[in-house]
């Protein structure tokens, strides 16, 4: 689902003195002389150094676990604003590598950035050793406007200590510095480069492509993951051409894209990005008034008001379908078949909208009569909503207002395009590879268990963090064993292509006939059609992504 993640990053920033002080040095962020000392040592820790293509980087090893933040897979974007990101410079001496690199520039916790933002973390059990590990590629959500590959959640040591697998979380370009559509506007040279966000990610994984091995991991033996936008993300990547064979397995949480925006809603809207900057679309200059214009003043044109009904908020970025760096929408009218032969995990939690909307006290009060209201300002599918509230009345007559609206909610907003998506990999001819679906049913006993099975609560669980700052599962045993549970399916799906293990029930492929879904919950079951009657009810609408209009 393309929306923000409601629990904003806790990781602290880059030292952003540091860092000018190295760049006003002509050593580029990040960059030491040889024999420098790292800025901060936890007790046990060691130096480590590998070799990447652009010169060497140094990292610290704690626990049988090697860890590399911050390092440069691209170079400073601001020269090449809103255009395809290029390779790093070569460097002499080491890279420093032991803070988290700056986040692309945003609004929000992650906030504000900054440009120079192509910058990955690597965690690894072994440097240089010929071990050909699994590598699970991270990439993190907060829809296509924020967030970064740094929050504490997001660390891989668990995995790592888990699977014997290397782990890479990544920072890319976000908002309108990443999504901006300039095809129509500002030429052939920004034609050329739509969607500069998604091929930063194309240039992280050609990354691991040709640096993984000195780390110990296997370049053809690559999983994306992703939650949210992450895997919004990942689902764009299945159709983009330039990214075919860089990665061999897909795991998305509760994140889908089934269609793109078309080239006319997208400049629709950076029409309405420049002329809220303060720049005239129509004049000769005006992409080069805008590349001109600070990070602070792009950022406040980001909060523009959409002209969609269901981005009724501030202006929507995300992927468009230009005809030549996404050439298709990404699920839409089938699946890609570029990536027919990726094993792919699709999977959803239970009460994904409690994590918006859960927020505001009245949702867990209303009444009857409020509740159609309520429904017809916060569901984008255009439904009557007294007819949406009657058929949920009549398939759980058990329910009380407010669950009848997260209910409804979280199927008429985000559980749609994991359903779309699951479709349309079921179909694919014959030989393609399986899909497996999951949804999370076990909710977190924090906050007297009001928010179950929100949006984000296995994000943990996937990484084997339960314990880390930011969980929302808990830490008790039932919040480890949930983690054993998905972390080992994350885990034997990178290794074998399958996940299926020991800590769960069997595990079937879905399929048009039996739809079959595994629940993630204590003990974990394995379900036919899941949730079938809100499915077959929703169905009566076609479906469209946000943005796509």
């Amino acid at each position: 689902m393309n929306t923000r993640d409601p629990f904003p990053s806790t990781a602290a920033p880059a030292d952003p003195q540091r860092r000018r002080l190295l760049q006003a040095a002509g050593l580029g962020a990040g960059i030491l002389l040889a024999g420098a000392a790292p800025a901060a040592f936890a007790a046990g820790d060691a130096t480590v150094v590998a070799r990447t293509r652009s010169g060497r980087v140094r990292g610290l090893r704690h626990d049988g676990v090697s860890a590399f933040k911050g390092i440069r897979y691209g170079a400073d974007t601001a020269p090449a604003r809103f255009l395809a990101p290029r390779a790093p410079q070569a460097w002499r001496g080491v890279a420093e590598a032991v803070d988290y690199g700056a986040p692309a520039p945003q609004r929000g916790g992650d906030g504000p950035g900054c440009e120079d933002c192509l910058f990955l973390n690597v965690w690894t059990p072994g440097l240089d050793d010929g071990g050909k590990r699994p590598v699970l590629f991270y990439i993190h959500g907060g829809g296509f406007d924020t967030g970064s590959g740094s929050d504490p959640l997001y660390d891989g040591s668990a995995l790592v200590r888990r699977g014997d697998v290397v782990v890479v979380t990544v920072n890319h370009r976000l908002n309108a510095f990443g999504y901006l559509y300039l095809g129509q506007l500002g030429g052939a040279e920004y034609a050329a480069a739509a969607n500069p966000g998604q091929l930063d990610l194309v240039l992280a994984l050609q990354w691991v492509r040709d640096n993984i091995a000195g780390f110990g991991g296997d370049p053809g033996n690559v999983t994306v993951f992703g939650q949210s936008g992450g895997g919004a993300k990942i689902a764009t990547l299945m159709a983009m051409p330039v990214a075919r064979g860089l990665f061999h397995k897909a795991w998305t949480m509760s994140g889908q894209q089934v269609t793109a925006a078309g080239p006319r809603a997208a400049t629709g809207r950076a029409r309405l990005f420049l002329e809220t900057a303060g720049i005239d679309p129509a004049a000769a200059d005006a992409v080069a008034r805008l590349r001109a214009l600070p990070v602070e003043k792009l950022l406040e044109a980001t909060t523009a008001r959409d002209f969609s009904r269901i981005e009724n908020t501030r202006l929507y970025f995300g992927p468009v379908m230009d005809g030549q760096v996404l050439p298709r929408h990404p699920f839409w009218p089938d699946a890609p078949a570029q990536s027919a032969a990726i094993p792919m995990v699709i999977g959803n939690t239970r009460d994904e909208t409690r994590a918006f909307l859960g927020g505001d006290p009245k949702h867990f009060e209303l009444t009857w009569e409020e509740l159609p209201g309520r429904l017809e300002t916060q569901q984008y599918v255009d439904l009557r909503a007294d007819l949406v509230v009657a058929e949920y009345r009549r398939l759980y007559p058990q329910y009380t207002p407010s669950e009848v609206f997260f209910a409804a909610t979280t199927a008429g907003r985000s559980w749609r395009g994991a359903v779309e998506e699951l479709e349309a990999r079921a179909v694919q001819p014959d030989g393609a590879a399986p899909t497996w679906a999951y949804q999370l049913d076990w909710g977190s006993p924090l906050d007297g268990g009001r928010l179950r099975a929100f949006h984000t609560l296995d994000i943990p669980l996937v990484f084997d963090n339960a314990g880390q700052p930011g969980s929302r599962t808990g830490d008790g045993e039932d919040a480890r064993k949930m983690a054993g549970a998905m972390s080992g399916a994350l885990l034997a799906l990178a290794r074998h292509g399958d996940p299926n293990h020991a800590g769960i029930p069997r595990w079937e492929p879905y399929s048009m006939a039996r739809r079959q879904t595994l629940l993630f919950d204590l003990p974990a079951t394995l379900a036919d059609d899941p949730r079938g009657g809100e499915r077959r009810f929703w169905q009566q609408a076609p479906f469209l992504q946000r943005g796509t209009l």
